[in-house]
């Protein structure tokens, strides 16, 4: 028997575990898929400068590129185990099929069925990998080069009609009836955005980012899938009263609408990590006092369905902000991947200590005794915003006519506003950009400048000043611990 359809057998039969326990995780939950429950291990336990240089290199597809990279590690342990001697290579798949069940059995919401996926599928994937060997062995010893490829082929169907069925099941539950029947409340309307906070300029940012365009960074690989009619916020720790609200309690409060940008802590300066969204949701002070907060208590400590949680600064929650229990967004239910049923939305702080998708517990407690999911692997306890700005257009590397030229961004600081932009070009004088209207210092601001600039490669910067007078640093910091500073720059070359 050749060594590459010994390797190839391994592979295929790999392919069969994961898809078989890609089916059976269906009825179970999405988290205890194998390549799932291996993959979100992953994440928990990846070391900040690993995480980070992933977002950076893939962005908002960083999970793709995890799963892809799990696909490619997991060939080759199968190849090889394919390649080893008969009984090498089932122990191989066993010892696999064991960080499988350690992995699902470990997640948040395991339960005693989490390791029947990855156990189902290593048993049916052993058995495929015998078959397999001993089809592939010469004809004499009693079958034929075509019947491996045969089952081989069939094989790999199973494990890819096994793989996509579990797929588009679990999608098919995410994406569920609730949400298309779910009725936004009315809210207390804001006041209408002005025209002049849109310019409206090629490759400059929308003032309002489409929900299909606002960016995606969170630890789910598989997004929770809640219904509204079971969902429920519990709220409780140091509190006079434990409170318990449903979506037919929210339905008795006014809901109101506002214009918040949120941003990412991953963002690199000039990153898209970053968007703009008109919000329907219920404040989150008002929710808050109901239970009465102890005057000894500093954090709200909000959890995810999927067992994720973040340490938000109650004096933000309490000092009268648009911090809001968020169930609408762009004037829909909020997407599933943005956390529908409902999410938090706080306006001055990263989205990794305020924005907790799928939001269904706060604990009210304090910060010397309890921490949250990035501040135990390396991020800053607080995540105030920083002021920032980028530009848009011209793209960096792209070539542009020589002579006058559009230069156009945005700039943010969340709650404390922005008041002015400047452009340098070469080193040369700083030169105020033209600003769009300013709607709320919750929200981004678009600016433009028209430059002249002369033949040859230039290099354009920009920066900020917020509504406080502060000049957006200049000091060059990585995104770990609390956010990336420094000056957006851009080279381009005029012809």
């Amino acid at each position: 028997m050749s060594t590459g359809k010994r390797a190839l057998s391994g592979i295929i039969a790999a392919g069969v575990v994961l898809g078989v326990g890609e089916l059976i995780a269906v009825p179970i939950g999405p988290n205890s898929s194998p390549l799932t429950a291996v993959g979100s291990s992953a994440v928990d336990h990846s070391p900040a400068p690993v995480r980070e240089w992933a977002i950076d290199t893939f962005g908002t597809s960083d999970k793709l590129a995890l799963f892809i990279g799990m696909a490619v590690v997991i060939g080759a342990i199968a190849a090889a185990a394919g390649i080893a001697r008969k009984p090498i290579g089932a122990v191989v798949f066993a010892v696999l099929g064991v960080v499988g069940v350690l992995a699902a059995m470990t997640r948040p919401d395991a339960t005693a069925l989490s390791a029947v996926p990855t156990i189902g599928g290593v048993i049916v994937g052993i058995v495929v990998l015998h078959a397999l060997i001993g089809a592939a062995t010469p004809a004499t010893e009693g079958m034929t080069r075509r019947s491996f490829l045969t089952l081989a082929a069939g094989a790999a169907v199973l494990g890819v009609v096994a793989g996509t069925a579990g797929r588009m099941l679990t999608s098919a539950r995410a994406v569920t009836a609730d949400r298309l029947g779910f009725m936004l409340p009315t809210p207390t309307p804001q006041p209408p955005i002005p025209e002049g906070a849109d310019l409206k300029i090629d490759g400059l940012a929308s003032y309002i980012t489409p929900n299909d365009d606002f960016y995606r960074i969170d630890t789910a690989l598989v997004v929770p899938r809640l219904a509204s009619d079971t969902w429920s916020l519990r709220i409780h720790g140091m509190v006079d009263r434990e409170i318990e609200l449903t979506f037919a309690d929210l339905a008795e409060r006014q809901a109101v609408e506002k214009t918040v940008t949120l941003t990412c802590v991953s963002n690199i300066v000039g990153g898209d990590l970053v968007g703009n969204a008109t919000w329907i949701g219920y404040p989150l002070k008002d929710i808050l006092e109901e239970a009465g907060i102890s005057p000894d208590a500093d954090m709200a400590l909000s959890s995810s369905s999927d067992a994720f949680t973040a340490g938000t600064p109650l004096e933000v929650l309490l000092d009268g902000r648009d911090a809001l229990l968020a169930v609408g967004m762009n004037g829909a239910p909020l997407p599933v991947e943005h956390g529908y049923p409902a999410r938090l939305v706080v306006p001055g702080l990263y989205g990794y200590v305020s924005a907790t998708k799928w939001v269904t517990d706060i604990e009210i407690t304090r910060f010397d005794k309890a921490t949250a999911y990035w501040t135990d692997r390396g991020w800053g306890a607080l995540g105030p915003i920083k002021t920032a700005s980028r530009i848009d257009t011209p793209r960096s590397g792209s070539s542009v006519p020589a002579g006058k030229l559009v230069i156009a961004g945005v700039a943010w600081d969340q709650h404390t506003g922005i008041d002015g932009v400047e452009v340098q070009v070469d080193e040369g004088n700083w030169v105020p950009a033209t600003l769009s209207e300013e709607y709320s210092k919750d929200t981004w601001r678009q600016w433009t400048v028209e430059l002249d600039l002369p033949a040859g490669q230039h290099s354009i910067r920009a920066r900020a000043t917020n509504s406080a007078g502060e000049l957006q640093t200049n000091k060059t910091a990585d995104t770990v611990p609390d956010g990336a500073t420094g000056y957006p720059r851009i080279s381009v070359t005029a012809t």
